[in-house]
């Protein structure tokens, strides 16, 4: 199973009585702590596309929206409508909403500076939180690291790929590599759900 230790802000594979793999985790804000719970690991997305939450409309992109309409493209964040079409940030009036829930989806595509990394860890779960790489590798170097709006953001994410993978024939580091390197979104299912615990 996985388990990430919040307060200890580190992450862990664990066969049997074995830490096979471990690693240094950024976690959630004390104002967006990381919640505690139990789920399965289903699936991986390499290259991922990054949705902003509503949470995270509401209290970091609209009060800088609202001063310098830029800073949504600044953030690499695509504004789409209801009908697919993307709208120019400076277009929008965003001093008319004070929720995260507005007429368009923030989306950021895939890439380096992809708020996600390059690689997420998917499981079901009431909060949209998972487990994901991060483009913000030095701040695994913090002592303590309330980083995150709840999410769990791992180091060397592609380590812990490979054991869910469990197949090295067919995912090994170099596989992986590849997946990235072409820069398209890819799902990727589990063998099986893997058991992750958030503690």
């Amino acid at each position: 199973f996985v388990v990430v230790n919040i307060a200890g802000f580190e992450a862990y594979y664990v066969r049997g009585t074995d830490i096979v793999w471990r690693g240094r985790a950024q976690v959630g804000k004390p104002y967006r702590a990381t919640p505690q719970y139990r789920s399965g690991i289903t699936y991986l997305v390499f290259n991922p596309t990054w949705t902003v939450p509503p949470t995270i409309i509401r209290n970091d992109i609209l009060p800088q929206a609202k001063r310098d309409p830029a800073s949504v493209t600044r953030r690499d964040l695509k504004v789409i409508d209801r009908d697919g079409n993307i709208i120019d940030p400076a277009s929008v009036n965003w001093a008319q909403f004070s929720s995260g829930h507005i007429p368009y989806t923030l989306r950021q595509d895939p890439g380096p500076r992809n708020t996600l990394g390059r690689v997420k860890f998917m499981f079901p779960n009431p909060h949209a939180v998972f487990l994901h790489d991060t483009p913000a590798r030095e701040l695994f170097d913090r002592t303590r690291r309330l980083l995150s709006s709840g999410c769990v953001r791992i180091e060397d994410p592609l380590s812990l790929a490979e054991i869910l993978l469990a197949n090295p024939a067919r995912w090994n580091r170099e596989t992986l590599q590849a997946v990235i390197d072409t820069a398209r979104t890819q799902r990727v299912n589990l063998p099986r759900p893997w058991p992750v615990l958030i503690l």
